[in-house]
């Protein structure tokens, strides 16, 4: 997992890593420095990507919660409303599921859409 940041905005990841058994339920928390773009309602422009060694990376979830088609049930995104805080959930990990996570926003500043990458 991986902190991403443009200009003086900066997405927090934890934890910076994890060893897990499979079956478990990982939780990955992103925080943003400031409020991520809202799309409507709950949903933020916010999404999730999985890397794999020598793979581009694959977009999981966009806009919080929406799975990308041909994705997982066992991936799920989440956040608590406020447009900081976010949670991608992996159930029932597999050995497969090993990879750099990350979260990457839309921002909005002086009028002017900015992304973290």
């Amino acid at each position: 997992m991986q902190p991403g940041s443009s200009g003086q905005i900066t997405l927090t990841q934890s934890p910076g890593s994890q060893s897990v058994v499979p079956g478990q339920t990982v939780n990955i928390k992103c925080k943003a420095s400031t409020t991520v773009h809202q799309y409507s309602g709950p949903q933020y422009y916010l999404s999730w990507y999985q890397q794999k060694p020598g793979e581009a990376p694959k977009l999981l979830i966009y806009l919080t919660s929406n799975r990308q088609s041909g994705i997982s049930s066992r991936f799920s995104g989440s956040g608590a409303g406020n447009g900081i805080d976010f949670t991608l959930t992996i159930s029932g990990v597999q050995a497969e599921d090993a990879a750099v996570y990350y979260c990457q926003s839309l921002h909005v500043i002086n009028s002017q859409d900015v992304f973290t990458q």
